[in-house]
């Protein structure tokens, strides 16, 4: 078997509007085609001893389509399962092996091409997905085909994978918190900054740094000896000690001291370089150069006796606090160290780095330069009873534990904490003390606060090994986002075959008119606040991230067409207003969807990605986009160009929200009231009222902005404002008006926009009509057949040209294809072949005839655009 095809989606897509990050993996099963697991035992045999997370149920809190469907087990192997069907299950079981909990797939063959399956599953981390798909693959294959198998490797580089590019814990439970908030989050690209929020009203974590960290307070906190005068001086207890630079230095300050004594770097930190519990100069020595690795400048602090504590504070108030012990070992009389730190190391809550909720112990050289210290070495047997610590720091990454003592805090001990975080200034505070006694007050045990972290790490509140787990993510999002705050803004999204662009044109017009600053997305381009800022085909799920994320934006007006849904899935998990055109033949054949319904399929997915209060704005004379409303749990509102739809009679009578085109104007039902917004004649995008496309964009763009709250009168002014060129429309009826001729510059390139455009063409008066016009390689034969036959029929001579870019089928095929079917219909129509479109250009402008009305349908609509407008200089410069 092989992968055909390998896709990841990032959003609600085509095969899940719930799941958002899966992988979609089209195999071919080649010689294994027709053949269930249980035509193959060793399926069977192997694959559960091979991963026994393979039978792994979901979590009882998993969707309840997870919940339906059981683990694989060698039972249902054995009874018989589609190949498809292990693959999916392998490599979930993959992912979750290397410490990646994720359930949720399904698979299915595909319709058209025999022994193909599709199988699609859940990840957690991107590049994981695709190595836990392209192994699956792999490893079933080799079992099929009876060679030997091992996993060890791939279990391993996705345990790295996983350490290297999943949030930590501290970043995750603060993500979690907010989506639980219903707060949206973004990675930014190629860092671990974490945006929550959207557009102006975003707030930025990196770890548990936030918007609101004071870099001035980060350096504080990085610089000990600063810290600690600040401290001294506010009256918090704090050890004595000195800075050194040299051996020399060293033994000064230990004579002035005395043992035992602590040596840390002057900026370290999460306990890098630092020693505890120095006795000797040899100790010390040693302890000064593990922390001249990190510093130049080295600490000496005495020693303060007792247990090592961390509070958090978060904005001001002191949220948790915990004992932490450093990775120990207790003596059996029987096992070596190395024995015990393995028997330690079977406790299930250990794993590999931020795996799990504790981490294993290494027996690294920090480790084995202690036991040197005592005289032991890893092969050393401890007495029965004897607890040997193997880390001089109490870190739960280096394989510490920590105890909740939240509720045991002295109230003087937490107004200190309080107070520290606010003489450093930081938002996020981790305050190290050392005392006997966390439940008597600091100044009385003779204990002292030895360090200040910015960025604390959450994990030993989260997820404590002993006591009560707190939510300290909670308060860090109130602070981000209070009550009563936003964190998104608006979002508009537009889906169709055609109309997609102008619609979103016009809604972000309307919006800008309102007073938002509004970001959006076309098949031309990016623009924020009305300046573009990226070219070409826009219409993905990155680009509705760039604006989603740009900080100016508190407005999002998107086109979302089919490409990004099948390649990516949407940019957003939601919005507030969809709005779906039409549904038509194009593109058919691409990407697995062969059929207008599997269309329709993909366009419903935008509207069902609608807030439950938000509006879905649907076409009712198309009837696949009628039929979308019946998947909806938002409100719906229909809009029609028929007065007399009885689908828009049948919506109003139910209080349903509706817009119709009649007696030349845009009106909207609201219950058994008519509101006309204006006759869509005064709209310059509709041309007087003879381009009826645009009558129904304006229509669905004025009843998605009514829907929202919008006023009529807002809309109306908007609409009549919109004056459609090659500036703000590009591409989208153009229209140059030269003193003998006029041209018409358009985007129509299917047989439905084409329909559409017939219709003004045949109500646009003109002595002679010319279509300059090609045929697209990456249509069926019958769409491109179906398209020149329209064009045939509407124009009296057309001047037929290609692409740059063939799309799969050469020029002289494109060409007789477009040839037989501009003939069908009008079989004397004047065909003139000039393959290069700007060449194709300059002929029809220089043999234009007086009168005549010229129509390009263009691919690259910049250069167009630029000969047409030096053609217009160059005429009123010979005029002048």
């Amino acid at each position: 078997m092989k992968i055909v095809n390998l896709r990841t989606m990032r959003g609600p897509s085509f095969w899940s509007v719930k799941h958002y990050r899966l992988i979609v993996m089209k195999v071919d099963l080649e010689d294994l085609a027709d053949k269930w697991s249980s035509s193959i035992p060793a399926l069977a045999e192997q694959l559960p001893g091979l991963l026994p997370r393979l039978t792994d149920a979901p979590p009882s809190d998993a969707d309840k389509a997870i919940l339906k469907k059981p683990p694989l087990t060698a039972e249902q192997l054995t009874d018989g399962e589609p190949l498809g069907y292990v693959l999916q299950h392998v490599a979930l079981a993959l992912q979750r092996t290397a410490g990646m909990p994720v359930f949720w797939g399904k698979s299915y063959p595909a319709e058209h091409e025999p022994g193909v399956e599709f199988v699609v599953f859940a990840y957690q981390e991107e590049r994981a997905g695709r190595m836990a798909a392209e192994a699956a693959v792999q490893l079933v294959d080799d079992i099929c085909q009876g060679r030997p198998v091992s996993i060890e490797r791939t279990i391993e580089e996705l345990h790295e994978i996983r350490e290297e590019e999943f949030f930590g814990p501290s970043t995750w439970s603060i993500v979690s918190e907010a989506a639980s908030r219903n707060i949206p989050y973004i990675q930014l690209k190629n860092s671990s900054i974490i945006q929550l929020g959207y557009g102006v009203n975003q707030k930025r974590i990196w770890a548990t740094t936030t918007s609101y960290t004071s870099h001035a307070s980060v350096e504080v906190a990085g610089n000990k000896n600063r810290t600690k005068a600040m401290l001294d001086a506010a009256g918090v207890p704090v050890p004595n000690g000195t800075t050194v630079y040299s051996e020399d230095e060293l033994r000064e300050a230990i004579e002035e001291l005395g043992f035992p004594i602590v040596t840390k770097p002057l900026n370290g930190n999460h306990g890098r370089g630092a020693t505890i519990g120095i006795k000797s100069w040899v100790e010390a020595v040693e302890g000064f150069k593990a922390a001249r690795e990190h510093s130049r400048a080295v600490i000496v602090e005495q020693l303060v006796q007792g247990h090592d504590f961390r509070l958090l504070v978060v904005n001001g108030k002191l949220i948790a606090a915990a004992r932490r012990t450093p990775a120990a070992v207790t003596g059996d009389g029987q096992r070596t160290i190395q024995q015990l730190i393995d028997k330690v190391n079977e406790d299930p809550r250990r794993g590999v780095g931020h795996e799990k909720v504790l981490t294993s112990i290494k027996a690294d050289q920090h480790t084995q330069d202690l036991l040197l210290t005592q005289s032991l070495t890893l092969e050393s047997v401890l007495p029965a009873g004897q607890e040997l610590y193997l880390k001089t720091t109490a870190n739960i990454s280096t394989g510490g534990t920590a105890t909740d003592v939240t509720d045991l805090v002295h109230p003087y001990n937490v107004l200190m904490a309080e107070r520290v975080a606010g003489i450093v200034g930081l938002d996020i505070c981790g305050i190290d003390l050392l005392t006997s006694d966390i439940a008597i007050p600091l100044n009385e045990t003779r204990g002292a606060v030895i360090e200040v972290n910015a960025a604390p790490g959450f994990r030993m509140h989260i997820s404590p090994t002993q006591g009560l787990a707190r939510n300290v993510a909670a308060p860090v999002v109130d602070m981000l986002f209070p009550a009563g705050s936003k964190a998104r803004i608006p979002i508009f999204a537009v889906t169709g075959t055609n109309g997609k662009t102008t619609t979103t044109l016009l809604l972000a017009h309307i919006v800008a008119a309102k007073g938002y600053k509004v970001g959006h997305t076309t098949t031309n381009g990016i623009y924020i606040q009305g300046v573009q800022l990226q070219s070409g085909d826009c219409t993905g799920g990155q680009s509705a991230e760039f604006v989603l994320k740009d900080p100016t934006v508190n407005f999002a007006v998107l086109e979302t067409a089919r490409g990004g849904m099948l390649r990516s899935g949407l940019g957003f998990h939601t919005c507030d207003v969809a709005i779906v055109t039409n549904v038509a033949a194009d593109h058919l054949g691409m990407r697995d969807i062969y059929t207008v319904e599997d269309m329709a399929a993909v366009k419903g997915v935008l509207p069902r990605t609608v807030r439950k209060n938000g509006w879905a704005v649907l076409n009712a004379d198309d009837d696949l986009v009628y039929a979308m409303r019946e998947k909806l749990d938002c409100r719906v509102a229909l809009f029609s160009m028929d007065e007399h739809s009885p689908r828009i009679r049948e919506h109003a009578e139910h209080g349903g929200l509706a817009a119709v085109y009649e007696e030349g104007y845009i009106s909207i039902y609201k219950n058994s009231y008519k509101l006309r917004i204006d006759r869509a004649a005064e709209f310059p995008v509709t041309f007087g009222g003879r381009a009826t496309f645009n009558i129904e964009n304006a229509m669905a763009a004025a009843l998605a902005c009514y829907c929202y709250g919008f006023e009529k009168d807002e809309i109306k002014q908007a609409l009549r404002t919109f004056v459609p060129s090659g500036v703000k429309t590009p591409g989208r009826m153009n229209v140059y008006k030269f003193p003998q001729f006029e041209v018409i510059v358009d985007y129509a390139h299917n047989a439905h926009g084409m329909e559409k455009f017939a219709q003004f063409l045949e109500a646009t008066e003109a002595t002679h009509k010319v279509g300059v016009i090609s045929g697209l390689g990456d249509r069926r034969d019958e769409d491109t057949l179906a398209f020149a036959r329209i064009v045939g029929r509407v124009f009296d001579e057309v001047i037929l040209r290609q692409d740059r870019d063939l799309r799969g089928k050469t020029a002289e095929q494109l060409r007789e294809l477009m040839t037989e079917g501009l003939r069908l219909d009008a079989p004397d129509i004047t065909i003139t072949y000039i393959e290069n479109e700007m060449e194709a250009m300059d002929h029809v402008l220089q043999t234009a005839r007086p009168g005549s009305l010229i129509v390009m349908f263009t691919e690259d609509i910049k250069s167009t655009l630029q000969k047409l407008d030096e053609f217009e200089a160059q005429i009123a410069t010979n005029h002048g």
